[in-house]
């Protein structure tokens, strides 16, 4: 390894329909070269934002599995020279969603905490009325279908599947669309916090 190279070199792959193919099929060489390859690639990207060795291998697992149903699911995947972006991504969805999860599960510690305070002043209430005055701004600035999106996923609390269905698209996709609504809506909101202050 060189001075001031943080991992070893990698020979970066290029893939074709045929690879993709094969690896649809089920072709034990083929499996083979796409585990090993990609969990290199996989833990090195992990290692800095993991730090849990078993959390590391459940994260390639689950994109290992994803990425082959992908595969062998009607459709597979579309552009096989971006193979390599695709997993990747996948990897990305997963270990944002493993995030999610331990911290849906993790307790929050008790210290620190600070108890309401019944004879707080009414200044607070006043910034919480500013504060819905600005989102309501905000949401009639962004375009239909990102506050609809947004409506249904965080005020209504539909079920996935039934956006999906009301957007006609997949989960994947959906991410996707939720990603670009919330983009909008946080490049919104800063622009109005701004001129306000």
């Amino acid at each position: 390894m060189k001075v001031g190279q943080r991992y070893p070199l990698v020979d970066f792959e290029a893939f074709d329909e045929s690879y993709l193919q094969r690896l649809t099929n089920g072709d034990n060489t083929t499996e083979q070269h796409f585990v090993s390859y990609f969990g290199r690639l996989i833990r090195m990207k992990l290692r800095s934002r993991v730090r849990s060795q078993e959390l590391i291998d459940d994260i390639c697992q689950e994109t290992f599995l994803r990425v082959l149903s992908k595969l062998r699911n009607k459709g597979g995947v579309e552009h096989p020279e971006r193979f390599g972006a695709f997993v990747n991504t996948v990897c990305e969805y997963v270990m944002l969603e493993r995030f999610r999860t331990q911290t849906k599960t993790d307790p929050l510690p008790y210290a620190g905490f600070d108890t309401v305070d019944p004879n707080a002043n009414t200044e607070s209430g006043l910034v919480s009325d500013e504060r819905k005055r600005i989102v309501e701004q905000v949401l009639r600035g962004l375009p239909a279908n990102h506050r609809e999106l947004l409506r249904m996923i965080f005020w209504e609390e539909k079920d996935k599947a039934e956006v999906c269905r009301h957007f006609n698209v997949d989960r994947e996709y959906l991410r996707v669309l939720l990603h670009r609504a919330k983009s909008s809506f946080r490049s919104l909101m800063r622009e109005a916090q701004y001129s306000i202050s």
